[in-house]
């Protein structure tokens, strides 16, 4: 089956200061953020994954930049989250799991090599790096059978961070999808997991990619952090 895969990039990312989405900016190596993710598709996945791309602001660069992609079209984006925007993708794509990514991460490309297990196995993941845990990050808890539990930015005790990174399977995909719904405009989509673990006994499994670099490129420093990776 053809690998489902989505990325996020919809939003202005005004944090950054760059004029264009921020997924089009270059790193040091001369590609930009999103080409650096669809050269890790490609080596974890090969040709014929199927690539989605959510937009919004400033839409036509992105989709100058990638004609081979598919793409969906968050009209809200200066009004929504990532909830809204993975929601749209989810609704669009085929019977199978979903894999989606955040637009701005830099990411080794091992991450979707080890994440490949999960994806051909359908069993729902949430990618995290057990290093650090920051006050402003996506941070999660497990349960007693060491699956996601908690999974927010408001987590006490957190084991450690999301990195953008997820996977949600075929069986589980329908019960997000109501629960992406239900969240706020506002809301990231890690809330509609919270819901769909809290509500519907989903399973998603913390994948721990911790030996490997991934940076949410948010501010310039972060940018300055992932251009020591590529």
């Amino acid at each position: 089956m053809t690998t489902q895969i989505v990325i996020l990039a919809a939003g202005m990312g005004s944090r950054l200061g760059r004029s264009l989405p921020k997924p089009l900016t270059e790193l040091s190596d001369g590609r930009t953020i999103m080409q650096q993710q669809f050269d890790n598709i490609r080596a974890a996945f090969g040709k014929k994954a199927k690539v989605t791309i959510v937009v919004g602001y400033k839409m036509e660069y992105i989709v100058e930049a990638f004609p081979q992609a598919e793409f969906v079209y968050n009209e809200q984006y200066d009004q929504t989250n990532t909830s809204k925007s993975l929601l749209r993708a989810l609704k669009a794509s085929k019977d199978g799991g979903v894999l989606w990514m955040n637009g701005d991460v830099v990411f080794d490309p091992a991450a979707l090599i080890r994440a490949a297990e999960w994806v051909e196995g359908d069993r729902s993941f949430v990618s995290v790096n057990t290093a650090k845990v920051s006050d402003e990050e996506v941070k999660y808890t497990v349960d007693a059978e060491g699956f996601i539990d908690e999974l927010s930015k408001t987590v006490v005790g957190g084991l450690g961070e999301a990195v953008g990174i997820n996977f949600v399977s075929s069986r589980d995909k329908a019960g997000l999808i109501r629960q992406l719904g239900k969240v706020g405009d506002q809301d990231y989509f890690e809330r509609g997991i919270e819901l769909s673990i809290e509500q519907d006994k989903t399973r998603f499994e913390p994948v721990d990619i911790s030996d490997l670099y991934a940076v949410e490129v948010d501010f310039a420093e972060d940018l300055e952090r992932a251009n020591l990776f590529v």
